[in-house]
């Protein structure tokens, strides 16, 4: 009991300070029904759309899940898109309405929102409260009665799905497992079928939710296995767990690879410090299957990695994680989507950096990635939101009333103009009530170019952006003067321009520190100061030949500014 707190699944520093679930958590819990003991293994997942994969690995995993709505918030987007994925999982669904016990709850209003928008029998949902504790007693009935018990069979050969695991600098390698077959025992020889590599089971437990050692699980149960592996290249989630004889069960479908949307650049802040990065990339792919990184080199920043991500958020996640879990001081470049260019010759290609985008006259046409973007909001913000997604150059698909008070508009939006800012904008021009949720829905030729930053006459290639050719004067305006506010004063003048192709489209100047040489001066042939005058603008050329211009963390970012607000 002393170590009870609230939120206590929400385990990681990150999760509690930001108040969201970021990782799946896997919980084994017992009860009694009707004089019977029963184990349910429950697995709490994320909500928010840059976690999706999270959610789409558990449902692989399970027979049921609860479908939990808020009493006052209603069906929000995020709530549709997961139940549509239970669906096609052909999960049994137990729709549950939570936080009844609060004075605005609406929860009548609530459930009709569920049967209109997602088909579901209000007699079904079950209406509870975690806090208060009312309604958990029916919940866990429900659960038993309406969700069938795994189909495994405790006698066949052992077949295990790793679903997830993390990286222990003392114990190796701890994957997360859900039996789907057999039954697996301390000091047993287990084969990863994936990395076709044996090791010996040197723990077994379970969550409970702190772990717990046992010495055998079966097929039904979720637990976790500790094997001493050290090599990280053995670890794949979505890997199966198979015995080492001859009778060993066939290797699991496993998971579908996740189509990262994002890519940005990491750099350590010191170069000495790539191998270390690597190190920390690694270790955390283990526990994040979900983003890619492969090695570069950047003229500006020297040696890094490019990463992939699900969303900004994501990305936000994992270099806050590598800072603060793995102690790596990062320089992270502006975040930019996939694009694909079919060049002159019909060849496709795919770009995940801006630096990629060749010459003009090798383009035969720039595609740019489209998602289908569903909004829940009140009735009376409609025209807000049909506002902003214009505003984005957004195509409306349909309109669609979920209830009396409240409706769900599609529309298909530039995955670009999606990932930025236009979940922040929804909630401030929603007063925090309208909620969203996209898929990548294909690719669509536009009117795109490379915009290039010079700083000092010297193209910084990691402040490269890709954007429309309508909004390019714009935006480029907008961040070459957001750039001469973020660089500080050096002892020589520094030009910062915005540049397609040779053409420079913009330029803020960012002045040089100046010491008064004339102070001394205290009358006489004005001669004098102008040779004085004329001596420092020699001396500040000089400088600016050689000189180099220190960009600080908070520049790349600013090039996200596209200057809308203004």
């Amino acid at each position: 009991m002393r170590e009870m707190r609230a939120q206590l699944l929400d385990g990681m520093e990150l999760e509690r300070s930001r108040g969201i679930t970021i990782k799946a958590k896997a919980v084994t819990l017992r009860t009694m029904y009707k004089g019977e003991e029963y184990e349910l293994n429950l697995i709490d997942t994320p909500g928010h759309v840059d976690f999706q994969y999270e959610v789409s690995r558990s449902l692989t995993c399970c027979e049921g899940a609860l479908l939990l709505v808020d009493a006052f918030q209603g069906v929000e987007a995020q709530t549709m898109a997961n139940a549509y994925a239970a669906m096609e999982h052909e999960l049994a669904i137990i729709p549950v309405i939570n936080k009844i016990d609060l004075s605005y709850a609406r929860v009548d209003e609530v459930v009709e929102e569920m049967e209109q928008s997602l088909g579901i029998d209000g007699n079904d949902v079950v209406k509870c409260s975690a806090k208060a504790g009312i309604g958990i007693d029916e919940l866990l009935a429900a659960i038993i009665e309406r969700i069938p018990p795994p189909s495994g069979n405790v006698s066949a050969p052992l077949q295990g799905m790793v679903f997830d695991s993390h990286y222990d600098d003392f114990r190796g390698a701890i994957s997360y497992t859900r039996l789907m077959a057999g039954t697996v025992e301390t000091g047993q020889k287990i084969r990863l079928a994936r990395a076709d590599a044996v090791y010996e089971v040197i723990e077994l437990g379970q969550f409970v939710p702190k772990r717990r050692p046992t010495k055998r699980l079966r097929a039904g149960q979720v637990g976790y296995m500790i094997c001493n592996i050290k090599s990280l290249k053995d670890v794949h989630i979505g890997d199966t767990i198979v015995s080492t004889g001859a009778d060993a069960a066939p290797a699991l479908e496993g998971y579908a690879q996740p189509k990262r949307m994002v890519y940005c650049g990491l750099f350590p802040s010191d170069g000495q410090d790539f191998k270390e990065l690597r190190e920390a990339l690694e270790k955390l792919s283990i526990n994040d299957p979900s983003f890619e990184f492969v090695a570069e080199t950047s003229d500006a920043l020297g040696f890094g990695f490019r990463c992939g991500f699900l969303g900004l958020l994501h990305m936000e996640i994992v270099q806050q994680r590598l800072e603060e879990e793995c102690n790596v001081d990062l320089v992270q470049t502006a975040p930019n989507v996939t694009y694909r260019i079919l060049d002159k010759r019909g060849v496709e290609h795919e770009l995940h950096k801006p630096q990629d985008v060749p010459d003009s006259g090798e383009i035969e046409e720039f595609r740019q990635p489209i998602v289908r973007v569903n909004f829940v909001v009140p009735n009376d913000q409609i025209g807000v939101v049909m506002k902003l997604s214009q505003d984005r150059r957004g195509v409306q698909q349909s309109t669609e009333y979920i209830s009396p008070t409240r409706a769900m508009i599609t529309y298909d939006l530039p995955l670009a103009e999606v990932i930025y800012d236009l979940h922040d904008k929804l909630k401030s021009a929603t007063r925090g009530y309208g909620t969203m949720d996209y898929e990548l829905i294909g690719y669509e030729p536009a009117d795109l170019v490379r915009m290039d930053i010079l700083v000092n006459g010297n193209n910084v290639d990691a402040l490269s952006v890709i954007c429309d050719r309508r909004d390019a004067d714009r935006r480029g305006r907008a961040v070459v003067k957001k750039l001469k506010d973020e660089i500080d004063r050096h002892m020589f003048e520094v030009a910062v321009q915005a540049a397609i192709g040779s053409r420079i489209i913009a330029r803020e100047t960012k002045p040089a520190m100046r010491k008064n040489v004339t102070a001394k001066c205290y009358g006489g042939d004005i001669s004098r100061k102008k040779k004085l005058w004329a001596k420092q603008k020699e001396g500040k050329k000089r400088m600016k030949s050689i000189g180099s211009v220190d960009i600080p963390q908070k520049a790349f970012m600013a090039i996200l500014e596209t200057g809308a607000d203004n």
